[in-house]
């Protein structure tokens, strides 16, 4: 089943142009084409329990639950699409979908795309931030942020450098999360 025709994720459905006409707004500022690179996975944001075991129940009919696990003290699922969701000309077959934390988000529905960048881990921060425009980094208006997430069992280090309007960001790994996945596994 497609994930536009399950019942439960019709309101990420109709959130799904906002995010792309965000996105490409967010990139273009940026000074980056998200088809220049390979785009891992998307991520939603939600407010509630209720919502995210909504959206869980939602994805479970329309793909495979590829992990789970608690990172950063709340719980993460991914969610491999049976037919992928289509950004510009890329398919993406990889859904996050983390339960609510404490920091509650303007809006809920789609909220980033992370972005692999292949190389070594400790030179991620200098790899994604030469590859943004330099007003970009002088934008007061946008958040750049470097963070270490790790679940318990992690054993691949998966650095992150996140750079945000306040609506939509853009997330950039070294490894892709089937990677992290595989890593964690005996």
């Amino acid at each position: 089943m497609n994930w536009t025709e399950v019942p439960q994720l019709l309101d990420l459905k109709i959130d799904f142009p906002r995010f792309e006409s965000e996105l490409y707004a967010l990139t273009n500022r940026l000074g980056i084409l998200p088809e220049a690179f390979l785009i891992d996975h998307i991520a939603v944001r939600c407010h509630q329990d209720v919502t995210a075991q909504w959206w869980y129940q939602g994805f479970s009919q329309c793909g495979r639950l590829v992990n789970e696990a608690e990172i950063n003290g709340r719980r993460i699922a991914l969610f491999e699409l049976a037919t992928p969701l289509n950004l510009g000309v890329q398919a993406i077959h990889c859904i996050e979908l983390p339960w609510p934390g404490e920091r509650r988000y303007r809006h809920e529905g789609w909220e980033h795309v992370e972005i692999v960048l292949p190389g070594e881990a400790e030179t991620l921060f200098a790899r994604a931030l030469a590859l943004l425009s330099d007003q970009a980094l002088a934008s007061p208006s946008l958040r750049i942020k470097q963070s270490q997430p790790q679940a318990q069992a992690e054993t691949l280090t998966n650095p992150t450098l996140a750079v945000s309007d306040g609506s939509v960001t853009v997330k950039f790994h070294p490894y892709a999360l089937r990677d992290i996945v595989n890593a964690e596994r005996p």
